[in-house]
């Protein structure tokens, strides 16, 4: 009895799971996390097999320690039984007026080339008339929200992309390092598996000489294709964490041809 009373109280916790979940998706062994916590191992360790509880400032800091995003730190606090530190405003709620205002106002401004917005996951929150055109011809059914899903399992994708095999090597490898911020995240994996997948069907063949600077995504058209460069900007100066998962993702044209035809789009709309 005394055995099994001692195994029941060192059974790994919701807290200890999810430490570990966090620290090994960081690829960070328990001395690496004690070392840049300010904590000693063995304590790691009792708070990983359950032996020990940590203290409120104890998740913060070992969060902070793997630089979780602001998502991950509050999931580790609820494991651990403590309420959220971040708030998650709903994007339509008046806390987050002044930043629908910012995105708008940047979006009207880069019109009438495309321009959307997404969240940590790549789930479409907002686009303006050019990008939703480009996005209708990737999806003429509407039912993906998802931009990765949307390139990666679409089956008119690699059709529409001319350059098909190479954005999605390049988008694997920054999705990878999303995956890897967020600390093993099963929606990032899972969309990785989809890029996989689309990769291997589709096997990208590095050129053997010097590489260009310039990775475009490339729509096919029946005259030209259209050839745009991507700009990714993200809010750095809150702590709600809906504003620190948004994305805006801002497309140039890189040859006249796609500058003329987006000009067009913008008068007809």
């Amino acid at each position: 009895m005394q055995q099994t009373q001692t195994a029941q109280a060192i059974r790994p916790t919701n807290f200890a799971n999810a430490l570990r979940h966090y620290r090994s998706g960081r690829r960070m062994s328990q001395l690496d996390l004690a070392c840049i916590s300010n904590v000693s191992a063995r304590h790691v360790s009792f708070l990983e097999s359950g032996r020990a509880q940590p203290s409120r400032d104890m998740v913060l800091q070992l969060a902070q320690g793997m630089v979780l995003p602001l998502a991950a730190r509050n999931s580790l606090l609820q494991a651990a039984g403590f309420v959220p530190a971040y708030p998650a405003s709903p994007l339509d709620s008046e806390a987050l007026g002044p930043f629908r205002a910012v995105l708008s106002e940047m979006m009207a401004k880069h019109a009438p080339n495309p321009a959307l917005v997404c969240d940590r996951h790549w789930n479409l929150l907002d686009a303006n008339p050019t990008a939703k055109v480009l996005i209708t011809g990737l999806d003429p059914t509407g039912t993906e929200s998802n931009l990765i899903r949307l390139l990666a399992e679409q089956p008119m994708a690699p059709d529409l992309v001319a350059n098909f095999p190479q954005v999605v090597h390049e988008i694997t490898a920054r999705l990878q390092l999303e995956a890897l911020e967020a600390g093993n995240d099963p929606i990032l994996q899972s969309m990785l598996q989809s890029l996989e997948r689309a990769s291997k069907a589709h096997p990208y063949k590095p050129p053997s000489g010097q590489r260009s600077p310039v990775m475009p995504l490339i729509f096919k058209t029946p005259t030209e294709p259209l050839s745009f460069l991507s700009v990714i900007a993200h809010f750095g100066t809150s702590e709600d964490v809906t504003v620190r998962d948004l994305r805006l993702e801002l497309f140039f044209p890189t040859d006249d041809h796609t500058r003329a035809t987006m000009a067009a789009l913008g008068e007809q709309g």
